[in-house]
């Protein structure tokens, strides 16, 4: 039960009486003085404050005692006296992310005591476990080997691992414990029943305007909305509870949660219809995905052109076609996803049935792994170069150095990078073999891919990586493939640009990878483009800033190299490269939280950025291997912009000794 002091005051005038407990007039005229603490609902809930720095923190007095929901900075500690608080007996946090707890380390544990969600455990106690120096596809908790959770620099050992369905008992509260992922793996909803009303304290599940607190927090998978569901899952339970108040880990008080929360399952439900891919990925037949290559005495190979071939019907989902000229010359598009012996059949069946005599280069088509995996077997075996885009060079050279989904060294084939042989500029063209081919940049499913396309059989075939599958007949699909934000996919660099150019392009055959031909694309091509629009609206609409790609891209403060590694020098450098998505210049204030033993020149990053543009900043870092902890450490960003303290949300990596 909430409590308060029964002393009261009247305040008589003009036919009006007013009533005040004595406790909440004086606490309503320090918070006024100070600030900083704020309440909900001072009537109903007059021991319930909040504070907010990089979440929002909720204070539950009980006397000179309190218990508290997620700590954000911790720097609530320091402010607790203005309301009379001299102790903290617990800590409920709602979910692991750094800045609902990034001020652990300002607690007294000897007297706080923190609970916790039990699914979230081993997030809060062993968080190096979930970053990865060698990430692989299968890793717990990633889009392929780009990790989607956030945990601490260093373990917070939990006293209590709350479990749904068991109640958390403080004082006289009675507090409900709801299991309400989809903003974080196994985050938790904390519900309090007071005086016939229902006041929940409900970490990042939703934001006040009925919308999504990050999306990047939500995105779990590849394109099959597995987060998605989960926060579809939790907002119905969230309903069933007929709650008068929401406290969200971010933004204001949520007054009218049962309105809300319905409003916002409606819009959850209708972008996951835009969201999930715009093809049958599963149930497409042979005659969906290309209905017009013929057999070839190669019964691996089908022909699409007269100089065109591709994979058959019996390997769906490999990555590989070829252009062979009139001279047996072969240039092979992507390569991966099946064995060298395989690739052996086929280049000797090539050779027996089709007229090939040598591979002078393979083209990549986009920086994920599975359409190069074949390229050192390709190089090594067949003397053919590598080719792409130069801004995809160097995720294919080192690919550790970045944080994006599915790179090469994920895959677990045995390398971890290739060497390119030719970088092509954005628009550039080569002749080759009397044809004249063209690699443009061709962003879409991820900002680091190209389209390479030519006029060749009478025909302009445009060769464009993982953007767009699907039957072109079937008017009910527009094409697009997995949204994935760590692609590094903003849709004004991706989706939205690259239909546009796929559109404007007109090729008459559309040679997407993993097996796919797409002939008369036209009207699939307008399609495509519409749904690019179409799902920019739907973000829009969900993220509560007017800026979307905050609260979408996991990249907008980044380093580079993501892994730094000090295993040969004491010394490194790391850039990092900070975005503004706006219009207008912004300002920003950046701290490496740093491991002990380690040192940075700069620590902190303060500058002012031009509207629509980014700042590079060389970071010298350096370690002293006596000090600095063994294994992969994390380095995050303490994010402030423009007075908007962000928190610790996003990191690097650095090892200096195993």
């Amino acid at each position: 039960m909430l409590k308060s002091i029964p002393r009261l005051f009247a305040l008589v005038g003009i036919g009006i009486t007013l009533v005040f407990s004595a406790t909440t007039y004086a606490n309503e005229i320090t918070v006024a003085a100070s600030g900083s603490f704020r309440q909900p609902d001072s009537k109903a809930f007059p021991d319930l404050f909040v504070w907010s720095d990089t979440c929002n923190v909720y204070v539950l007095r009980d006397g000179e005692t309190a218990l508290l929901f997620d700590l954000g900075d911790g720097s609530v500690l320091t402010r607790l006296a203005d309301i009379g608080i001299k102790r903290v007996e617990w800590l409920l946090l709602t979910h692991h992310h750094r800045e609902q707890c990034q001020g652990i380390h300002r607690l007294d544990r000897k007297v706080t005591k923190v609970a916790a969600p039990k699914a979230e455990q081993a997030l809060f106690e062993k968080p190096t476990e979930f970053r990865k120096w060698f990430p692989t596809l299968g890793d717990a908790y990633s889009v392929y080997g780009a990790s989607y959770v956030r945990p601490q620099q260093t373990p917070i050992l939990l006293d209590h691992a709350l479990e749904a369905g068991k109640p958390f008992s403080w004082r006289g509260h009675e507090i409900q414990c709801l299991d309400t992922p989809g903003h974080s793996p196994g985050s938790m909803t904390y519900v309090i029943r007071h005086q016939a009303k229902a006041i929940a304290f409900t970490g990042g599940v939703v934001h006040d305007g009925a919308k999504m607190t990050t999306w990047f927090d939500t995105e779990w998978d590849y394109g099959f909305a597995k987060g998605i569901d989960a926060l579809l899952k939790s907002i119905d339970l969230l309903i069933e509870q007929k709650l008068d108040i929401a406290l969200p880990s971010q933004g204001p008080t949520i007054q009218n949660p049962q309105s809300q929360l319905t409003t916002y399952r409606e819009k959850l439900a209708a972008f996951r219809q835009s969201y999930v891919r715009g093809y049958p990925v599963f149930d497409s037949k042979e005659q969906d995905r290309d209905s017009i290559s013929k057999p070839t005495a190669v019964p691996l190979i089908s022909q699409v052109t007269p100089h065109l071939y591709k994979l058959s019907h019996k390997t769906q989902g490999k990555n590989f076609a070829m252009i062979v000229s009139d001279s047996g010359h072969g240039l092979i598009l992507d390569a991966g996803l099946f064995s060298k012996a395989m690739l052996e059949e086929i280049i000797v069946g090539m050779r027996a049935h089709l007229g090939l005599k040598e591979i002078d280069a393979f083209w990549i088509s986009h920086m994920h792994g599975d359409h190069f995996l074949l390229g050192p077997t390709l190089k090594e075996k067949y003397g053919a170069k590598a080719w792409t885009l130069d801004r995809i060079v160097d995720k294919c050279e080192h690919p550790r150095r970045y944080d994006y989904a599915a790179l090469v060294s994920a895959y677990g084939d045995g390398f971890d990078g290739m060497k390119i042989d030719k970088g092509f500029r954005d628009g550039e063209t080569i002749e080759w073999e009397g044809y004249k081919i063209q690699i443009d940049w061709m962003p879409g499913q991820t900002e680091f891919g190209c389209c390479l396309w030519l006029e060749i059989d009478g025909k302009r075939i445009a060769f464009t990586g993982d953007n767009l599958f699907g039957n072109p007949a079937d008017i009910k699909q527009n094409g697009h493939e997995a949204v994935v934000a760590r692609n590094s996919a903003i849709f004004e660099e991706g989706y939205l640009l690259g239909s546009k150019y796929l559109k404007d392009l007109k090729p008459d055959i559309v040679m997407g990878s993993h097996s796919y031909v797409m002939h008369e694309p036209a009207d699939f091509l307008s399609r495509y483009h519409e749904w690019s629009k179409e799902i920019v609206q739907h973000y829009r609409e969900l993220l509560p800033d007017s800026d979307y790609e905050y609260l979408f891209d996991p990249y907008w403060v980044s380093a580079y190299p993501y892994r730094v590694d000090f295993s040969q020098n004491n010394v490194q450098q790391v850039t990092v490269t900070v975005r503004n998505f706006r219009k207008s210049a912004q300002r920003h204030h950046i701290e490496l939280k740093l491991p002990p033993g380690m040192t940075a020149e700069p620590a902190v990053l303060e500058g002012t950025i031009n509207g629509r543009s980014r700042q590079s900043y060389p970071v010298k870092l350096s370690v002293n291997r006596d000090v600095v902890p063994s294994g992969v450490q994390i380095v995050p960003f303490d994010i402030t912009l423009d007075g908007k303290r962000y928190g610790e949300l996003f990191d690097f990596l650095i090892r200096a000794k195993e």
